[in-house]
């Protein structure tokens, strides 16, 4: 790398001196000379000199730097590709990204076909998803399992259970916790008393409670809600709230950073979609009645990422249907300059606009925001069309 980063300096330093060299030769032959006067000044055959010899030296420069780059991109250490990854690329594509890492991919792929998985979700599979690896080759062999899985009858009957059977998580070897109530209660798994509450109460013009949004969406011509999208919706309880109130099925992103959320909300009886935000939502156009984005949309997303998920689940709402963004947030000034107009590019007709201070640790020293936001599909799409002259 120190090599690299030399090699790039000396190559700009000697980019700059050719230039006013250059600059120096066509200053004295610019002007051509009168019928009056004596030949021009010839260029010092010193600085010609130099000229050369700095040319020189960028094009051996150059083609030290390009067979350096050359061999870092193809190195001779990587194994060659397993046999499953050369077998899956025949029938599917890869995504680029998948390519982009070829340790991890080649280290996920190295498996046995028709026996089972390895256990290398948190350690291979998520950081593949995470880098934008999507959809995963793996594709023959058997998903661990836990060595005693619980019977049917043993499972949750109700989405707000006392608790969820630990036996029904193959918890990871490395994980600190091996226990639902290991785990700490604000990151959803506090099923006794928070998740319950949850999306029920308003306790600031931020939150929305399900009754007044279910009045909304009557309101709006947006009723009845029968399908929806919770981005990265935890545990699932929204989709456990609205499957009681509404008998509505809502999917539920989830990743398991950190604790087993996609376990939690199928124990739950509701729909894990094992998903990062940027892939774009396996789910048909104009299938949703109301698309809500979490707590993990916020402004840490980068920019292209951001508007290619909220106009992915524009995609996927129906028109008339409902778009909620809970609680994000971002810094007070990029509101308004940065996520506000990005937002804006919808159309959508705005129901509600609540923001509100982030009094957290983090959001004092950023200087933070929170945004809740209820917005409406047009029935048809506001497109503006700019630059097209009339006939």
């Amino acid at each position: 790398m120190g090599v690299g980063f030399g090699l790039n300096l000396l190559l700009l330093v000697a980019m700059v001196a050719t230039n006013i060299l250059s600059l120096y030769h066509l200053s004295s032959l610019g002007n051509p000379p009168s019928s009056s006067s004596p030949d021009p000044h010839p260029v010092p055959e010193h600085l010609l000199h130099q000229l050369h010899t700095i040319r020189a030296t960028i094009s051996h420069i150059t083609r030290i730097h390009s067979a350096a780059y050359s061999s870092s991109e193809t190195p001779s250490s990587l194994p060659p590709p397993p046999p499953e990854l050369l077998l899956y690329s025949r029938i599917a594509p890869i995504a680029s990204a998948c390519s982009d890492h070829p340790e991890l991919l080649h280290l996920y792929m190295n498996y046995t076909p028709f026996s089972p998985c390895p256990r290398d979700s948190l350690s291979v599979a998520e950081p593949l998803l995470l880098r934008g690896c999507h959809p995963l080759p793996r594709r023959r062999c058997f998903s661990p399992t836990p060595p005693k899985p619980l019977p049917s009858s043993s499972l949750p009957s109700h989405p707000f259970p006392s608790s969820l059977p630990d036996a029904a998580v193959l918890w990871p070897p490395t994980s600190p916790c091996r226990s639902f109530s290991c785990l700490p209660a604000n990151l959803g798994f506090d099923f006794k008393s928070t998740e319950p509450s949850r999306f029920l109460s308003a306790r600031s013009a931020l939150d929305l409670p399900l009754h007044q949004l279910l009045a909304i969406a009557g309101a709006a011509g947006a009723a009845p809600i029968r399908l929806g999208l919770d981005i990265a919706g935890g545990t699932g309880t929204l989709a456990a709230h609205f499957k009681i109130i509404a008998n509505a099925t809502i999917v539920t992103t989830t990743m398991n950073l950190g604790a087993p959320y996609s376990e939690a909300a199928a124990l739950r009886g509701v729909v894990p979609l094992h998903a990062p935000l940027q892939q774009r939502f396996p789910i048909y156009d104009g299938a949703m009645d109301l698309v809500r984005t979490g707590h993990a949309v916020n402004r840490w997303i980068p920019i292209p990422a951001l508007e290619f998920l909220v106009f992915d689940a524009d995609r996927v709402l129906k028109p008339g249907g409902l778009l909620w963004i809970d609680h994000f947030f971002c810094k007070t000034a990029d509101l308004g300059n940065v996520y506000a107009p990005l937002i804006a590019r919808l159309g959508y007709k705005r129901i509600k606009w609540a923001v509100g201070n982030k009094t957290d640790s983090g959001g004092i020293r950023y200087g933070e925001i929170y945004l809740t936001a209820l917005l409406q599909k047009p029935m048809a799409p506001n497109i503006v069309v700019t630059g097209v002259g009339k006939a």
